[in-house]
């Protein structure tokens, strides 16, 4: 007997962790069906309770839940349409698992909330033999459960912004040896403000992105950043060179390319949202921080720093800590510490007593913040840093950036081959998420910085380790 084809619309089993994760993923499975095991509603019912970002998660995944299967009493066999809440393009439907199911998995222990999600899963195949089911988890152990069973499992994609983090915008640009020759036909060049400008015609303008840098190696090197495109032409601006010393920023002077264009970025007023992605000793903190002072301090363009980041640890946890806000902080910012004392070592004319009184005064326009108690805020005028944001997901991304008010530069410090918090993957990342959005606009700027400049000891680790 001819087998008989499988259906086109899919039926998603969710786990817990993917409505925590995202409590919109209810909407984001177009025409085809959810199922929501028991065991999945009692799970999000265990983790509803706190001020934790899970628990609100957890709350807001309810919410939605409700809205779809509504007041009235309706039979949820048949399912609950999800073309709710201003989602009108959905056809699919969503169904939650109205009867026991008793499946012994070979191997399994049937208790276990992940082995009851993967018995329904199984239930379902037998039940819709015409209809691809299909597991949706962030739990990597589940999924590959799921395989060994045979059955059909997958992570939630949804807010994958990249399959391969390869292909993740750099911020510049190689410009090829025959440049010029294709390119300087109607150019045009002028000065305004002291900066060189120039105007050029070619098919590589179609290329490039606003904010992007561009670098042309050979006989004349040329660094210049595009600041306008139109269709075949684009404006490019020579970009200032901090790696001279008398362009240093509080002392700092950039060590390669890279790092001379990160500095173009945080000292141009033009630029609200800055994102600096490297690995670990590629100057991210010490540039943005150097930077920070110098407006804040010298040319008084913010009023103070503020600096967060996300409280991951590497080891096991220290416990509660005593003391205020930034002193719970205070342990976490060890980075911050760091960093200020080179800033402040820069100076060798001032002596120990002008170091002291520049520590103090520094000490007093930094503000140490913890990201639990960023809702609701508003910073104006603010130079804010968030470091470590590839444990950010998109949503905490989104609420952190949508806290600056006028006159606020943001920028993100990140290295996305270093996540330590659970079910995040370098390609959904707040950081990837943000980098990839943003750029093309004409506030935003991205560097990917890729030479370490800690010591030689700490680059042949990196390498041979």
């Amino acid at each position: 007997m001819a087998k008989k084809p499988l259906t086109s619309t899919k039926l998603f089993v969710l786990d817990t962790n993917v409505l925590i994760h995202d409590p919109s993923s209810l909407f984001r499975f177009e025409e085809h069906d959810i199922f929501l095991p028991m065991v999945t509603l009692e799970e999000l019912d265990n983790n509803k309770k706190g001020l934790t970002e899970v628990a609100r998660s957890a709350r807001q995944a309810s919410r939605n839940l409700e809205g779809i299967v509504g007041t009235d009493l309706i039979d949820l066999e048949l399912g609950c349409p999800l073309n709710v809440n201003g989602n009108r393009h959905l056809t699919g439907r969503l169904f939650l698992q109205t009867k026991e199911i008793t499946v012994e998995l070979p191997g399994l222990a049937g208790s276990k909330a992940d082995n009851q999600i993967l018995g329904v899963v199984f239930d379902l195949q037998k039940s819709q033999p015409d209809r691809q089911v299909i597991l949706v988890s962030k739990d990597i152990n589940i999924r590959i459960k799921a395989r060994a069973i045979g059955m059909h499992a997958e992570d939630y994609f949804n807010d994958k912004v990249l399959e391969d983090t390869d292909l993740l915008y750099s911020g510049i640009q190689e410009l090829p040896a025959d440049f010029w020759e294709t390119h300087s036909k109607e150019m045009e060049s002028w000065q305004e403000a002291g900066r060189m400008f120039y105007r050029i015609h070619g098919p590589l303008c179609k290329t490039f992105l606003v904010n992007e840098f561009v670098y042309y190696e050979f006989e004349k090197p040329f660094h210049a950043i595009v600041r306008s495109i139109e269709g075949n032409s684009a404006v490019l601006e020579i970009v200032k060179d901090h790696l001279q010393p008398k362009h240093n920023v509080w002392g700092i002077n950039a060590r390669n390319r890279e790092q001379n264009f990160a500095l173009n970025l945080l000292m141009d007023p033009e630029i609200d949202f800055v994102s600096l992605l490297g690995q670990a000793g590629t100057g991210k903190t010490l540039l943005t921080l150097a930077s920070a002072l110098t407006q804040v301090l010298d040319s008084k363009i913010y009023s103070e720093i503020i600096m967060t980041r996300v409280t991951v640890s590497v080891g096991e946890d220290i416990g509660f800590l005593p003391g205020t806000e930034e002193e719970k902080m205070g342990p976490w910012m060890g980075a911050l510490d760091d960093n200020l004392d080179v800033l402040n070592k820069s100076d060798e004319a001032a002596g120990e007593w002008g170091r002291a009184a520049t520590q103090d005064l520094i000490r007093s326009r930094i503000k140490v913040k913890s990201l639990n108690f960023m809702r609701g805020r508003t910073f104006l005028n603010k130079f804010l840093i968030i470091d470590e944001a590839q444990n950010l997901t998109p949503k905490q991304m989104k609420t952190l950036i949508t806290r600056a008010g006028p006159g606020t530069k943001v920028v993100c410090l990140g290295n996305i081959a270093q996540i330590d918090t659970p079910y995040l993957t370098e390609g959904s990342s707040g950081l990837t998420y943000v980098v990839d959005r943003f750029k093309g606009w004409g506030h935003n700027g991205h560097i990917t910085l890729l030479r370490g400049e800690r010591s030689r000891l700490a680059d042949f680790a990196a390498e041979a380790l």
